[in-house]
C-alpha cells in the first residue's frame, strides 16, 4: 500500500487501477516489462515515473521495440562501455500501455571503485578525437541504413514461384516464405544495432555538459541556469539541416516571382506540385526539392517514436507549409535562417564576461577545460538525433510497412499498419503462421490475427483517454540523479507537485514554474499545440505552448516570441532547440498545456523559469 509521502505501489497499481476498457493490455508487451513477480521487492525499492520524453502516448506494441533497444543501449554504455562509476542503467516497465522508468540504484562501493579507472581511461578519448570518431560513426550509421533499405521483402507469396527464380535463371535455393521471415529478422537486427550506435557518445555528451554545469555553478554562485546553458549554444548540427534546406529552397523561389506565387498560393500541396511541374523553372525547383528528400525529409512529423506520426516524406503539407511561410517572410524583407553567428557572438561575449570573474589560474584552467570539452562533444546530442530517431526510424517504418503489405496480400491482416499491433516477439509468429499456410497448400485456415489487431487498436484508443499516475513507488527525499533532472525534468519540487495532485482549478493559476532553459523575456498571446500539423496555426509573435517541441517544429520557431513546454529539463531537445534559435524558453513546467489556453496573454521569463498568465483570453 502507498503512504501519504509516496505514490501507488507499482504491482498493486498495475493489477487494480488500470481501467476495465484496457483489459488485455498485458498481452501486448513482453512479460519482462510487467511489474511484479520475483522482481517485486527490487522494483518497490525504486522510484518510477512516466517517461514522457520517449513515450508521451500509449505505446503500440511494435513501436515498443525502440524502447526495448534504448534501455539496453543506454544502460550498457553507462555500466559496461564507459563504466560511469556511480551510475547504473535506466529500467522500464509498462502499465496500461504507458511506460514508466527509473534510474537504477547505485552499485556497491567496490563496483564503483572498480569502474573508476575504466572510466578514467576511456572518457576523454572521444573528446580528443571527436571529429574523426564522428565521421566513423556517421559512416557506420549510413551503411546500416543502406543495408536496411536493401532488405528484400516479397510483395506477395505467389501461387508458384516465377520462372525467373527457377532453372536455368539462377535458382536461389529458398522460397518467398524464407525471404519474409528473413526480412523481419534482419529489420529487427538493424534497429537494435542502430540504437547501439545511438548511445555511442550520448551519455558522455550529457556527462560533460553536467560537469561544465557544475563547474560554472561552483565558480559563479548565483549564475542562472539559462546563462550556463547559453555558454554552450550555437552549433552546426544535423538536426537543423532540414530547416536550412527549406530556407535555401525558399530563397530559390523568392528569386523567381512565378515560383513564389505558386508556393504561397492557397491551393493544396498536390496542386502546387502539379503547377510547378508544368513549367521549366518549377520543375527545376522540384528537382532541388526531390534531391533533399534523402536524408533531410526523413524527419518525423511528430516525436519520432510512433509509426502513425508519419514523416515529412509522406506529409508534404508540413515542409510546403514552412516554405510558404518563409517565402512570405522573405517578401517582407525578413531574415529566415537561424542566426548562428549572432548566437555564437552572444555566447562568446557571455563566456568572456564570466572568465573575467575568475581570480586564479587553476580555476581558469578548470573552467576552460570543461568549457572546451563540452563545446566539442555536446553537439553529438543533436547530431545523432536526426540520424537515428528520424532518418533511421523512417527507413525502418517503411520497411515494416512493406512486410505489413505482404501480410495483407496473404490475408493475415486487414490493414498494413495492423502489423504495429504486435510486439517484436509476436510478429515472427504472425509471419510463420502466414508462410506455413502458404507452404501447406490450398484451403488452410489462418489464426484470427485481424481481430486481435482490432482489439488492440481499441485498447490503445482507450488508453489515450486515461490519465495514469505520474509516478509509482516511494520517491527519494531529494531527486539527485542528474540525468533524471537534466533530461526528463523530474525534480524534487515536481515530485511534490505530483504528490499534492492538481486540485487547484487550472483557471485560477496565474503563474507556473519550470526550467530556465533559454535566456530572454518575451510576452505574447499563447498558442497551445500538440502536433506538427497544428503548427501552421501559429501567428507571428505568439508564444508556443506544447507538451514538448520536436525537430519538425524547428522552422516555426523563428516566428514565435517564446516557447513553454510541459516536459523536459535543461538538456532536453526542447531546451536545446530553443537556445539554438535564440528563443526565450521555459521547459518542464508539467502543467502548461493544462492551465494556459490559446489566446491567453503570457509573459515568459527564460532567465528565471517563470511563466506568468498576464490576461486570460476569456476575461
Amino acid at each position: 500500500m502507498s503512504n501519504p509521502g509516496s505514490f501507488p505501489n507499482p504491482s498493486e497499481y498495475a493489477a487494480r487501477e488500470v481501467p476495465a476498457d484496457l483489459a488485455g493490455w498485458e498481452s501486448m508487451y513482453p512479460e519482462h516489462f510487467h511489474f511484479g513477480g520475483v522482481r517485486e521487492e527490487w522494483e518497490n525499492r525504486h522510484f518510477w515515473y512516466l517517461d514522457k520524453i520517449h513515450a508521451p502516448a500509449p505505446l503500440p506494441p511494435l513501436d515498443h521495440i525502440f524502447q526495448q533497444a534504448w534501455q539496453i543501449s543506454l544502460s550498457s554504455h553507462t555500466t559496461r562501455i564507459f563504466a560511469i562509476p556511480p551510475a547504473q542503467g535506466i529500467a522500464q516497465r509498462i502499465v496500461g500501455c504507458y511506460q514508466y522508468i527509473c534510474a537504477v540504484e547505485p552499485p556497491p562501493d567496490d563496483i564503483i571503485g572498480a569502474k573508476a579507472p575504466v572510466f578514467q581511461a576511456r572518457a576523454h578519448y572521444p573528446v580528443e578525437h571527436y571529429d574523426e570518431l564522428w565521421q566513423e560513426w556517421l559512416t557506420r550509421v549510413q551503411a546500416l541504413g543502406a543495408e536496411l533499405k536493401a532488405i528484400k521483402v516479397p510483395e506477395l507469396l505467389p501461387q508458384f514461384h516465377p520462372n525467373s527464380d527457377m532453372f536455368p535463371n539462377g535458382f536461389s535455393g529458398y522460397t518467398a516464405a524464407y525471404e519474409l521471415l528473413e526480412a523481419f529478422n534482419r529489420a529487427v537486427d538493424a534497429i537494435y544495432k542502430g540504437w547501439q550506435y545511438h548511445f555511442n557518445y550520448l551519455n558522455l555528451a550529457y556527462l560533460y555538459y553536467l560537469t561544465f554545469f557544475g563547474a560554472a555553478k561552483a565558480l559563479f554562485p548565483g549564475v542562472s541556469d539559462s546563462a550556463v546553458s547559453k555558454m554552450v549554444a550555437g552549433a552546426e548540427v544535423s538536426m537543423f539541416q532540414p530547416d536550412a534546406e527549406l530556407c535555401r529552397l525558399s530563397r530559390l523561389a523568392h528569386g523567381n516571382p512565378e515560383l513564389a506565387a505558386m508556393l504561397t498560393g492557397s491551393i493544396s500541396t498536390q496542386e502546387k506540385i502539379a503547377k510547378l511541374a508544368a513549367t521549366a523553372n518549377g520543375q527545376a525547383w522540384l528537382d532541388e526539392f526531390e534531391a533533399i528528400k534523402d536524408p533531410w525529409l526523413h524527419i518525423s512529423a511528430g516525436s519520432g517514436w510512433y509509426y502513425y506520426e508519419g514523416s515529412w516524406l509522406n506529409k508534404l503539407d508540413i515542409p510546403f507549409g514552412y516554405i510558404k511561410s518563409y517565402v512570405e517572410r522573405l517578401a517582407r524583407g525578413e531574415t529566415i535562417e537561424r542566426s548562428l553567428d549572432e548566437i555564437s557572438a552572444g555566447r562568446e561575449k557571455l563566456v568572456s564576461e564570466y572568465r573575467g570573474l575568475i581570480k586564479n589560474e587553476e580555476d581558469m584552467a578548470s573552467f576552460n577545460s570543461a568549457y572546451s570539452d563540452t563545446r566539442i562533444i555536446y553537439k553529438y546530442a543533436e547530431d545523432h538525433l536526426f540520424w537515428i530517431e528520424h532518418w533511421f526510424h523512417t527507413l525502418w517504418w517503411d520497411k515494416i510497412r512493406e512486410i505489413g503489405s505482404t501480410l495483407v496480400a496473404a490475408g493475415s491482416l486487414k490493414r498494413v499498419d495492423d502489423i504495429f499491433m504486435f510486439n517484436r516477439f509476436e510478429v515472427p509468429a504472425l509471419i510463420e503462421d502466414t508462410v506455413t499456410r502458404w507452404s501447406l497448400g490450398e484451403g488452410i485456415p489462418s489464426m484470427d490475427w485481424a481481430s486481435k489487431a482490432a482489439k488492440r487498436h481499441d485498447i490503445l484508443h482507450a488508453a489515450a483517454h486515461w490519465t495514469p499516475s505520474p509516478a509509482l513507488g516511494v520517491p527519494p527525499t531529494e531527486v539527485a540523479e542528474p540525468f533524471t533532472i537534466m533530461l526528463w525534468g523530474v525534480t524534487t519540487d515536481k515530485v511534490h507537485q505530483w504528490l499534492e495532485g492538481s486540485s487547484a482549478d487550472p483557471g485560477s493559476v496565474s503563474e507556473i514554474k519550470g526550467f530556465a532553459s533559454s535566456a530572454g523575456i518575451a510576452q505574447g498571446r499563447a498558442r497551445v499545440l500538440s502536433t506538427a500539423e497544428e503548427i501552421m496555426q501559429l501567428v507571428d509573435g505568439e508564444v508556443l505552448v506544447c507538451p514538448s517541441t520536436n525537430p519538425s517544429w524547428g522552422p516555426a520557431l523563428g516566428r514565435v516570441a517564446a516557447a513553454v513546454t510541459d516536459i523536459g529539463g535543461l538538456t532536453s531537445h526542447a531546451a536545446i532547440v530553443a537556445r539554438e534559435y535564440g528563443l526565450p524558453a521555459v521547459t518542464g513546467t508539467g502543467i502548461a498545456t493544462n492551465v494556459i489556453q490559446t489566446g491567453d496573454l503570457v509573459r515568459v521569463d527564460g532567465d528565471t523559469g517563470v511563466v506568468t498568465i498576464v490576461e486570460r483570453a476569456s476575461a
